[in-house]
């Protein structure tokens, strides 16, 4: 796993081993970074934000793996929130909503995302993709 921490300009963007491990220290940086921002740990946002990376990397974990790569966090603060990214490199694998129903064990993750978020979606890039999701205060 890379051990370096980028801070370009104000994103927060680190890159983790596609593991669950990996998976939980993303979202274990990702509200000690939101605290060094001033978002209070424990805070309904800094929850929130951690909810939705725990998802988007676990999701990265395991449908985006592919042997010998990474995946990355970036989360960036925005004027009403912030936006959550990551990235893996499985362009052919799309995040999709399950129908999942009250006794499905899981796939419930971007049900999640989608409850938290104001909006989320996913962008193409040259090697895989980039799942996003923009986390606010006012999220209902």
């Amino acid at each position: 796993m890379n051990a370096e921490i980028t801070l370009a300009g104000t994103d927060f963007v680190q890159r983790f081993s596609a593991t669950r491990r990996g998976a939980r220290l993303a979202r274990r940086l990702a509200v000690q970074q939101l605290d060094a921002w001033g978002v209070a740990y424990g805070s309904r946002l800094s929850d929130d934000v951690a909810v939705v990376v725990a998802e988007l990397a676990a999701n990265a974990v395991l449908h985006g793996h592919v042997t010998g790569r990474d995946f990355e966090l970036r989360v960036t603060p925005e004027a009403d929130g912030f936006r959550v990214e990551v990235s893996d490199a499985r362009g052919e694998r799309r995040p999709e909503l399950c129908a999942g129903g009250p006794g499905a064990e899981s796939e419930h993750g971007l049900r999640l995302v989608e409850a938290l978020a104001a909006e989320w979606g996913v962008a193409e890039r040259i090697v895989g993709k980039t799942v996003w999701a923009r986390v606010t205060p006012g999220t209902p």
